[in-house]
């Protein structure tokens, strides 16, 4: 019985549904793609148990809320290999009667990722109605003011930072702070970058009582924006408090992710200019795999397809860039008052029971296998092309085995007059459904490859790349027809990605 039956007759979950587990086979991921070489093997999965780390966090948001049903998807994420899972504290789901919390809710989701070899990054957000003054309890909701719901709230931060002192690897201190809805519970309302300021110290200072500095990461303002000049008028504010900081955290969505390394760049040079220590964190992007009204990205026709493609060229654009990145998310939520999220990796209902897994989750479960921090990124690579729409990247393994990874990104035109830059205008073009590849080339300024893999990092599949397309010459190697589309693939040596 092959791998995907025996994920349909799985042992059955909560409520009699079947149990939806991870298929193993070679040909796990079925699309359109044909390329004309020899297929010699498929990536092989990696369980978080043998990475000793990654660049990546997964998202297990909104359980404080019970949009979602850990308990549906926990068993699928040590098979994905995302060393660090995305957690977020809950104080109203804990603290219901006041001065009484119930952590039992999130003792098991700590106990279990840890068990599993998982780290977590937590987020303390966000507020609690039982407070005069607690701020809201979802998303977009205002913070803690006044005396009874800020003295509420550094309640809580104690209590949570004690007990789990010791099993969380990074803090954060509150989930888009910079975003407001009038109908939100809580009564939200604009804040402003000192409002944001103030909120972040006054936490962290309440935080590092019981984490101090190299016990754990913590990370500030969780910025909805990807916008230097906010970013700015925070740490400004922020004042000598920013030292209390070891890493600044911003989301932002873009159809195409490429486009946001300009401002993720500048960014990085106001953080610089503010707390040299401190480093920046993608903390939170994904990308529907359908259709969507509501929420980051809505209004486009994604598709599974387009999905996956999406996030692992994200991935791979945070890595490139030395950014740590957040996977949102690993299963779809049902974001009451609003819709299903369907950013998910792994598909559920409206009741929150998981009933698929995504294309996503395998082309993820790809990037983590192969990319883990045994790799090193060339900052001066030997591997380039003339293709400005192109997006190329290297690395080398310990034993010093090149991989080089690339993606179309852009579409480039000839606009009639001299663009910034030269005579060619380069756009950012999201991913499509499209899996029609070009004939692309590459020089290297090296030795050749002496066994060379084509690979298709959504899929897996691994081909023997024809050393006839490897023309040697005295400057070093020309790689010629080698298959070029809008989603990672990568060349390398063999013994680089097959285990």
């Amino acid at each position: 019985m092959t791998a995907a039956l025996l994920a349909l007759f799985a042992a059955p979950a909560f409520g009699g549904a079947p149990r939806v587990v991870p298929d193993t086979s070679d040909d796990r991921v079925e699309t359109p793609l044909s390329v004309r070489m020899e297929r010699i093997g498929t990536i092989r999965p990696r369980n978080v148990s043998e990475i000793a780390g990654s660049n990546w966090m997964l998202g297990c948001e909104t359980l404080d809320r019970d949009y979602a049903d850990f308990d549906e998807y926990k068993h699928l994420i040590a098979p994905l290999g995302l060393k660090t899972v995305r957690l977020q504290g809950g104080w109203w789901k804990t603290e219901r009667e006041k001065g009484v919390y119930d952590f039992s809710w999130l003792d098991r989701i700590v106990d279990y990722l840890r068990k599993n070899d998982v780290r977590i990054f937590m987020e303390l957000s966000y507020g609690n109605p039982i407070y005069k003054g607690g701020g809201g309890w979802d998303l977009s909701g205002g913070f803690p003011f006044g005396e009874e719901g800020t003295a509420g709230w550094e309640r809580w931060v104690n209590a949570i930072t004690k007990r789990y002192a010791d099993k969380v690897a990074t803090w954060c201190v509150w989930n888009e702070p910079d975003i407001c809805d009038p109908s939100t519970p809580g009564g939200a309302s604009p804040k402003t970058p000192e409002d944001i300021a103030a909120f972040n110290v006054r936490t962290a200072q309440a935080v590092r009582k019981n984490v101090p500095a190299g016990k754990a990461r913590l990370a500030g303002l969780a910025l909805a924006r990807n916008d230097p000049m906010f970013l700015e008028k925070c740490l400004k504010a922020m004042g000598a408090g920013l030292g209390l900081f070891d890493a600044i955290v911003y989301h932002g969505y873009a159809p195409a992710p490429e486009s946001s390394y300009e401002n993720v760049e500048r960014q990085r040079q106001v953080l610089a200019k503010y707390s040299p220590k401190a480093v920046l964190i993608q903390g939170e992007n994904g990308c529907p795999s359908e259709y969507t009204s509501y929420f980051a990205l809505n209004s486009w026709s994604w598709s599974e397809y387009s999905q996956a493609k999406w996030d692992i060229r994200r991935m791979l654009g945070d890595l490139g860039h030395d950014v740590e990145g957040n996977v949102f998310t690993i299963c779809d939520f049902n974001h009451v008052r609003h819709e299903v999220n369907r950013k998910g990796l792994v598909r559920a209902n409206g009741s929150h029971e998981v009933i698929a897994i995504k294309r996503a989750y395998y082309a993820v479960q790809n990037v983590a296998a192969v990319f883990d921090d045994t790799l090193s990124r060339v900052k001066k690579p030997c591997f380039s092309t003339v293709d400005l729409g192109l997006e190329v990247y290297e690395y080398r393994n310990r034993e010093g085995l090149p991989i080089f990874a690339f993606w179309r990104s852009a579409a480039v035109s000839n606009p009639g007059k001299r663009a910034k830059g030269g005579l060619l205008k380069k756009e950012h073009v999201a991913p499509g459904d499209s899996f029609d590849t070009a004939p692309g080339v590459f020089e290297m300024a090296a030795p050749p490859l002496a066994d060379p893999v084509w690979v298709d990092l959504l899929t897996g599949r691994i081909y023997a790349f024809p050393k006839k397309n490897q023309l040697v010459h005295s400057e070093g190697v020309t790689f010629v027809d080698v298959p070029v589309y809008d989603s990672p693939c990568l060349l390398a040596e063999r013994a680089a990605v097959m285990r």
